[in-house]
């Protein structure tokens, strides 16, 4: 689990939800013209401090792409949720909250065209960029993907390209970032404000099938990091199949 808040913290504007942290992992490049496959989305309070999460494996109606990428295979998406089943619960998660995400305009982009897919027009959601906050507050970094930074943020192994993994040790690097010196408050406080009056749309929830039963998630998950010196990560993942209705 995370932390708490960074010390120091400056209070966060009022009527402020907090954060949502986002990552997905897709069938290609194009939001266009491929499909999300797993989305997992860390929820923080306007002071950073750990709220819920949520996670699940997507059907994508199609192939799940680069496998040798992000590990999921054909069969693991069997009997998951599609996006229209989990859009319903995505928008509650999202509602009033600043969009994270390292290269969150990757990510915003894939829930911007599933969510058109189904006629939702998400309203314009204020993002976060952990890359664009580690360009300029982590100097030490040797690059700007994930791993690079993570690795100079000294933030340890994460089960990278799990959509949880990602979302997870992402939400650890923004609190990283916002609590160096050099991170004027505005950074983050800012997005606050405006994401505090975006009006979001609402969809009826998708509690079961036409057949009655509970939409499933599946969510992958393996062990969170750090590991001792000459402790090998572990290279399982492992699914679990639960029910729509627990950000838990």
């Amino acid at each position: 689990m995370l932390p708490g808040p960074t010390p120091g913290t400056p209070e966060a504007p009022p009527g402020a939800r907090g954060f949502a942290v986002v990552d997905v992992e897709a069938t290609g490049r194009s939001p266009w013209r491929h499909r999300v496959v797993e989305i997992a989305v860390v929820l923080l309070d306007e002071r950073l401090r750990p709220e819920a999460e949520f996670a699940t494996l997507l059907d994508p109606l199609g192939p799940v792409g680069p496998t040798h990428v992000h590990r999921i295979h054909q069969a693991d998406v069997e009997g998951a949720p599609r996006f229209r089943e989990i859009a319903p619960r995505l928008l509650e998660l999202l509602a009033g909250r600043v969009l994270v995400g390292h290269h969150v305009s990757c990510d915003h982009g894939f829930l911007d065209r599933e969510f058109a897919r189904i006629g939702v027009a998400l309203p314009p959601v204020p993002l976060l960029c952990t890359m664009r906050l580690a360009r300029a507050h982590l100097p030490q970094a040797r690059g700007h993907g994930l791993a690079a930074c993570v690795e100079a943020a000294g933030l340890g192994w994460y089960p990278a390209h799990t959509a949880l993994g990602d979302a997870r040790v992402t939400a650890e690097l923004l609190r990283h970032c916002v609590g160096v010196p050099s991170c004027p408050p505005d950074d983050w406080a800012g997005p606050l404000r405006e994401a505090a009056r975006v009006p979001w749309p609402r969809l009826g929830r998708a509690r079961s099938r036409s057949s009655g039963t509970p939409v499933p998630l599946v969510r992958r998950e393996a062990p969170y990091g750090p590991w001792l010196p000459g402790v090998p990560a572990p290279a399982v993942l492992l699914t679990e199949r639960g029910a729509m209705g627990s950000t838990a």
